[in-house]
């Protein structure tokens, strides 16, 4: 079923956001100048920084949604991201999502997190209000593409107590059992 999902909305999953871009732009080259896509995120996905994606910038939505590619604040310039409250209730036509360890698939279930100072906090199964806040900001920012989208999420790094790539595995093949399209 995804599979011709596929074919009328392409959704892809990668472990390396310069493939994710490449293809975004591959995607959009004809109609470069009547086109928007761009980079959203989740507003705490605070661990997306070694990825380069900043999540805690205030973006100029005018301009983001607006100027053209060559201007650096421009969603089409895929370097500022956009959270769901940036982004609630207007869409693009495609988007590279990035997918932080907040929101982990561990042993059959969604677990939830927040980062905070310098570690993750489990959200405990009792605080439903912040769990469905979670739940809620990645459902936003999973249907904000009218055409096509790309699910990043990062490898993660052992090195780092932050984001060891357990964090990040289980999400990742859980993407991928359901049926989204490995693009590599």
């Amino acid at each position: 079923m995804l599979k011709e999902f596929n074919d009328e909305y392409p959704l892809y999953i990668t472990r390396n956001l310069n493939t994710a871009k490449k293809w975004i732009k591959q995607e959009t080259t004809e109609e470069a100048d009547t086109i928007r896509y761009g980079l959203l995120a989740q507003s705490n996905g605070l661990r997306l920084i070694p990825e380069g994606i900043f999540v805690k910038n205030n973006i100029n939505q005018e301009a983001w949604f607006l100027n053209e590619t060559e201007d650096v604040r421009s969603s089409n310039h895929l370097e500022i991201p956009a959270t769901e409250f940036d982004i609630q209730g207007l869409e693009i036509d495609y988007a590279i999502m990035a997918w932080d360890a907040n929101l982990r698939y561990i042993n059959g279930k969604f677990e939830y997190y927040k980062f905070k100072g310098t570690k993750w906090n489990h959200i405990k199964d009792t605080n439903e209000i912040e769990r469905n806040y979670l739940i809620n900001s990645y459902r936003v920012l999973l249907t904000r593409a009218r055409r096509g989208m790309v699910i990043f999420v990062p490898e993660g790094d052992d090195e780092d107590a932050t984001r060891p790539s357990e964090y990040y595995d289980g999400t990742y093949e859980y993407l991928k059992s359901i049926g989204i399209t490995e693009l590599n």
